[in-house]
């Protein structure tokens, strides 16, 4: 009954714990490719393949419902794995679909017009290739009008956050945060596009300021996956041994994880 997560590295472990945490009778099967991480600077190609290869592991693993608990990943892969690749007997999911829902209060399957919502200036902060891919925007657009999206490329976040340097970490964010407001001085809400972001949350929320509703996708996801099993139990894998698996070193990315989880988290070789 394993359900998989897979991310580019350590991001997707804040998912992974909103997910635990909500569905504490789930065995959850966790893949990082942290050999290749970060993927916001590859390019489409390169994205996919490295996505096809971990899920199939995850697959092989028992689940056959995987979470793309990566938002470059989602936004440069996700729709090409779901028209060409992904079995018939198996689903692939990204993390767009709770934070479009969330942010314009209507769910994934309501097809009636787009509509005026809550919020008119976003701003978001993603990596470089989910900014180019615009795959947020275009969703976005399905949805809702009126909206003004103003993208910011965080070069550089991600690395710091896996070499576990947070002191660059806030720097980075406060730099990407005042090059956002250059271009748009007043935003109502602002999307964390980006599940490595969240460890560095209380960064934005303090460079954004108290009046901007900030968006993070791990509690968003964590709901969504639970009302998904709920319609969908037979989605469960047959996997049942919870694991944590890794492209990279298992005994750093180890370390690593502990100290974003705060608790032991012990990854094998995938």
């Amino acid at each position: 009954m394993a359900v998989g997560i897979f991310d580019s590295g350590l991001g997707g472990l804040t998912v992974y714990r909103a997910a635990a945490d909500r569905l504490p009778d789930v065995p959850f099967v966790y893949f990082g490719d942290n050999a290749h991480t970060p993927y916001g600077v590859r390019d489409a190609d390169d994205i996919y393949e490295l996505t096809t290869k971990g899920v199939t592991r995850l697959f092989e693993a028992g689940c056959d419902l995987v979470i793309l608990a990566c938002n470059t990943a989602s936004a440069a892969a996700l729709r090409r794995m779901q028209e060409n690749w992904v079995p018939s007997d198996k689903r692939v999911l990204g993390v767009f679909v709770p934070l479009i829902e969330a942010l314009t209060e209507r769910q994934w399957g309501d097809n009636s017009p787009p509509r005026e919502v809550g919020v008119q200036h976003v701003a978001l902060f993603a990596t470089p290739a989910t900014v180019r891919s615009r795959a947020f925007q275009r969703e976005l657009a399905f949805r809702a009008i009126g909206v003004d999206v103003e993208a910011q490329a965080c070069a550089g976040v991600v690395d710091a956050i896996e070499d576990g340097d947070m002191i660059l970490a806030e720097a980075l964010v406060r730099s990407h945060v005042d090059a956002l407001k250059r271009k748009m001085p007043d935003p109502d809400a602002a999307v964390l596009g980006c599940t490595h972001y969240p460890i560095v949350e209380e960064y934005f929320r303090s460079a954004l300021g108290e009046r901007v509703k900030v968006f993070s996708q791990p509690k968003l996801v964590a709901e969504s996956l639970a009302d998904y099993l709920e319609r969908r139990p037979e989605m469960l894998g047959l996997g049942e041994v919870p694991m944590f698996l890794t492209t990279g070193d298992p005994e750093r990315v180890s370390d690593q994880a502990t100290r974003f989880l705060r608790r032991r988290i012990e990854f094998h070789a995938a």
